[in-house]
């Protein structure tokens, strides 16, 4: 029979839980974020993160006839393990086992997780228009309520519960008949749900000098810039922009997974980058926020010089912010990232990291979404 008080300690446990597996993640963020698998098990809302370090409780049957509370014995005494030279035939391990425990996580709950790991400020959107949705939050369970809101597994738990306790229950024909004061419905209001508009928009150089492991570290950065805006922008439109020598907008798929031989001509991303704005969002609007990656190499010093002139004159004055990430690349002179931080260091709009290995990629969220813009 199920009682109320039962279901509420176990949301109290389920509560419990979570609070540990969230501590366990914070604990190991470096770790969670340098492992690409986790971006593989990714949903719509929803991540999936392996977590080894909780042991699973579980009751074992002894193979002996003696245990805890059979037969005499004396202070010091090992509990359950048998006579001596008994057991298996295998000889003793000495590492201990391993219980991965698949947890799901929202994307708002990562977001915080990581916001509170790095210490990051909230997001202040800018812009004079928002949308404004409308949001259902179901708050309860009711007696009463209409019937496209009958919450049926509740309804036959209750009704089980009162054919159990009026004897009338058969294990043998297990029929049971909701009747009309075993109906439960769900309750709900409905809430205003603010949303700005933002766009973050990725542009990835996919020369020949960008190999596969440069690319899987700009996805695991993106990933969790992904995750931190998604938690301040419901609805954020995200578009994507490879380049070598030209230039084009592609879907997320190919933006993480082709690759040209071409040369490099950086300033072919930032026009294009640069037209969109101008297209297809009005500035003072939408909150912006683009994102390049590359390993620093490009053609020549002019395409440089003009690359950084749309910058500054095109892309920043629409932008919450700008952020240049530099993969490190056996091929990649790294000479860009100079030129950033000769050219626009003062502004408080433009962010960069060095994203070396996998193990940078934490630094680099934080130097991203530092300054809170």
């Amino acid at each position: 029979m199920f009682d109320e008080d039962v279901i509420q300690s176990i949301g109290k446990d389920q509560a419990r839980f979570r609070r540990i597996v969230r501590g366990l993640i914070k604990q190991d963020l470096r770790k969670y974020m340098s492992k690409g698998e986790m971006i593989g098990k990714k949903g719509d809302q929803i991540i999936s993160i392996p977590v080894p370090q909780i042991d699973l409780p579980r009751f074992t049957l002894g193979s002996g006839k003696e245990g805890v509370g059979q037969g005499d014995g004396d202070p010091g005494d090992a509990l359950g393990q048998g006579k001596e030279g008994e057991g298996g035939a295998g000889q003793a391990g000495e590492t201990p086992g391993q219980h991965a425990v698949e947890v799901e996580v929202t994307i708002e709950e990562l977001a915080s997780i990581l916001g509170e790991a790095l210490e990051l400020p909230r997001i202040q959107p800018k812009g004079r228009d928002t949308l404004e949705g409308m949001k259902v939050k179901f708050t309860g369970i009711h007696r009463v309520g209409p019937q496209s809101l009958r919450h049926f597994r509740r309804t036959f738990k209750q009704a089980l519960k009162r054919t159990i306790a009026s004897g009338m229950y058969n294990a043998a024909d297990p029929i049971i008949i909701p009747v009309r004061e075993d109906f439960r419905y769900r309750s709900w209001k409905v809430e205003p749900l603010p949303r700005a508009n933002a766009v973050a928009i990725y542009m990835m150089d996919v020369s020949g000098s960008m190999g596969d492991e440069q690319k899987e570290l700009v996805r695991m950065t993106s990933f969790w810039l992904d995750a931190w805006l998604k938690a301040h922008y419901k609805g954020i439109a995200v578009r994507y922009i490879t380049h070598d020598a030209e230039a084009r907008e592609v879907d997320e798929n190919t933006f993480y997974h082709s690759r040209e031989s071409g040369g490099t001509m950086i300033s072919s991303a930032y026009k294009l980058c640069a037209e969109m704005l101008k297209k297809d969002y009005p500035e003072g609007d939408w909150n912006v926020y683009a994102f390049h990656f590359s390993d620093g190499d490009n053609w020549s010093s002019d395409d440089t010089a003009e690359a950084l002139e749309i910058v500054k004159s095109k892309i920043l004055p629409r932008s919450n912010q700008f952020a240049y990430g530099q993969v490190e690349s056996p091929y990649g002179s790294g000479q860009f990232l100079k030129e950033i931080q000769g050219s626009l260091a003062s502004d408080e709009r433009v962010a960069w990291a060095e994203i070396k290995g996998r193990d940078t990629v934490l630094d680099a969220i934080r130097a991203f979404l530092g300054k809170g813009r």
